[in-house]
């Protein structure tokens, strides 16, 4: 999808959209921006009870010269937020992308919003006409896809600049999305990796560890999920260097495909399994959107790369496995298969970079779907002040999130009688003895979060900026943190 910025509308078809506050019937702006059009599309709007509300779209064909012109009006709600501009891009695309309409012409004459906000509707747009469409072979012309152009007039100056970095954004999320939405024969740990190679050219550095160099530091925990694959597993870190800061460490489960290993999930659903890297997805997703954009901040993404597959060599309930830590953990359960990897590679992180934060982003526990649905995704953390500063971030992405407890009666759950720790609790507070464990691999005076966004990454309906599918949950609130609190 192209976007571009006009002083004017151009000649020829388009559909032509105007964005409106809820409750304000801009009478006046519409009279001069479509003549004697404009009474039509009032008396529409009037018809199909539109008032404006976040979201909402308004549609008429009004006549024009000798012909009509679809003409759309996109509800921005109360107040003046980002949110609400996005939502009215994607609704405005939603609406219009398989209409046959080849360019939306998005008008901003006399509108009191600022040109960032122009951009974030415009941003919105973009996000939300994302499609995956490459093993789809038999689309009828009217299930493809039609628009192809934005063009947004009257934005004023500094809507451009705005959307320089907002694109950036948007391609770390679309990033995202198209790893998340790959099948499993597709994606596995080496494609992953080399999926990834392209961030080189914007200037991130790439370091690659495979089965032997991971042997040699002791990663025995993240190995042993991958011992039953015939895809062997990798440690993929991506290096930011856009400050001489302290380095931040974002760590990313990618268990490219789950199939429980031998304690095997049931077969109903498991095709949903390929999105169980989305953390990972999130984390490379983030690193494209801040090189991108050329963040001035010092970040470094970490992605746990395996597969847990059953085989006559995988790994078996009760086994006990030493980790690079040095600590030892007893497997009850080799569905619990992403703390595994999470541990090895925040162990990595902090022994190669000497990072002082990390956060983590897993697609970890069912429990955490019962215990929020898919509306949030969940929190935990050991400093009070970094968890604050994820939640306003998280808020202000629109990619929500919600804290939950921790403490040491979570931590005893964990004990096992013959190692240090075993990989799961009891059934109740699955996703804090989930937390707890990984808590267990953080050293003294580093700052942690962990992010359980198990009912975040794929979507069953559409959202206001995603469709059904891949959602890219994650690439938004890192990018929202980074640039909140690292580039000052």
């Amino acid at each position: 999808m192209n976007v571009r910025f006009a002083d004017r509308r151009p000649e020829g078809a388009y559909a032509l959209a105007f964005p409106q506050q809820a409750g304000q019937a801009d009478s006046d702006r519409l009279t001069s921006l479509l003549g004697d059009g404009a009474g039509l599309v009032r008396q529409a709007a009037t018809a199909a009870r539109f008032e404006g509300e976040a979201g909402s779209v308004a549609e008429v064909f009004a006549p024009e010269g000798a012909g009509v012109r679809r003409v759309l009006l996109a509800g921005l709600g109360d107040g003046d937020q980002d949110a609400q501009y996005e939502r009215a891009g994607g609704a405005l695309v939603a609406k219009v992308q398989m209409s046959g309409e080849k360019t939306l012409v998005i008008d901003f004459t006399g509108h009191k919003g600022t040109a960032e906000r122009a951009a974030r509707l415009a941003y919105g747009a973009l996000l939300r006409s994302w499609r995956y469409d490459v093993y789809r072979t038999k689309l009828k012309p009217s299930q493809k896809p039609s628009l192809d152009e934005i063009v947004i007039v009257g934005a004023g100056e500094g809507a451009e600049a705005a959307w320089t970095s907002l694109k950036a954004i948007a391609d770390g999320v679309a990033f995202t999305r198209e790893l998340v939405t790959e099948p499993a024969n597709i994606i596995y740990p080496e494609s992953f990796v080399e999926r990834c190679q392209k961030l080189k050219e914007l200037g991130v550095e790439i370091t690659v560890l495979g089965p032997e160099e991971m042997t040699k530091l002791g990663m025995g925990a993240l190995l042993g999920v991958a011992q039953g694959s015939r895809r062997p597993a990798r440690l993929l870190a991506m290096r930011w260097k856009g400050s001489d800061a302290e380095p931040v460490a974002f760590v990313g489960k990618g268990v490219t495909f789950d199939t429980g290993g031998i304690s095997i999930k049931p077969a109903a659903g498991m095709e949903d399994m390929k999105w169980d890297m989305g953390g990972a997805g999130a984390v490379a997703g983030a690193m494209l959107a801040l090189a991108g954009r050329k963040a001035k901040a010092h970040v470094i993404g970490v992605c746990g790369l395996v597969e847990n597959m059953p085989d006559g060599n995988a790994q078996r309930p009760g086994d006990v496995v030493t980790s690079m830590s040095g600590q030892t953990i007893e497997v009850i359960n080799t569905d619990a298969e992403g703390r595994l990897v999470l541990c090895d590679a925040i162990t990595w992180v902090q022994k190669t970079y000497g990072v002082k934060t990390v956060i983590d982003l897993a697609t970890l526990t069912g429990a955490m779907i019962i215990s929020l649905g898919h509306e949030h995704g969940g929190l935990f953390s050991n400093d009070d002040g970094l968890a604050d500063k994820i939640l306003s971030s998280a808020k202000a992405s629109g990619d929500t999130l919600w804290r939950f407890p921790m403490g040491d009666a979570y931590d005893k759950l964990i004990d096992s009688p013959i190692a240090d720790m075993k990989n799961v609790g009891p059934r109740y507070g699955g996703s804090i003895t989930a937390a707890q464990f990984i808590k267990r691999f953080v050293e003294d005076g580093v700052k942690w979060a962990h992010l359980d966004i198990a009912g975040m990454v794929w979507a069953a309906k559409p959202g206001a900026t995603w469709d059904k599918g891949a959602t890219g949950f994650g690439v938004r609130l890192i990018d929202r943190f980074v640039a909140d609190h690292l580039e000052g």
